[in-house]
């Protein structure tokens, strides 16, 4: 009922900068929150950055400072901002959305995923 699709992905050096984008699409009544994850080789997916409705948002310690997550609720869309990046930020990025569809159900949606790859 909620299909979010990422983009922005791909390979660049180290120190340098990306941007994702994660359109939301279907049946949505609201976005309460959205939020980045990631997943690298041989590691538990992990929480990089949430964004709520009301604009909190909340880092994971290894991107504070260096990572930006933002929304513009215009347009269903969550981004992204990778500056500093490190080869350890080497990762499949994955999108997440959960709030109300307009068919008065809550959803809890993800992305397909973005690779991301940090060379040195």
């Amino acid at each position: 009922q909620v299909q979010l699709v990422e983009s922005g992905g791909g390979l660049v050096q180290a120190g340098g900068s990306l941007r994702l984008s994660c359109a939301a699409s279907g049946r949505i009544l609201s976005i309460s929150t959205m939020g980045w994850y990631r997943q690298a080789p041989g590691k538990q997916r992990e929480l990089v950055a949430t964004i709520t409705s009301g604009a909190s948002t909340n880092y994971a310690d290894s991107v504070k400072d260096r990572f930006t997550i933002s929304r513009d609720s215009a347009k269903n869309t969550g981004y992204l901002q990778m500056n500093s990046l490190k080869p350890e930020d080497t990762a499949v990025y994955y999108c997440n959305a959960y709030g109300l569809s307009t068919l008065k159900t809550s959803y809890n949606a993800w992305g397909q995923g973005t690779q991301v790859t940090v060379s040195l």
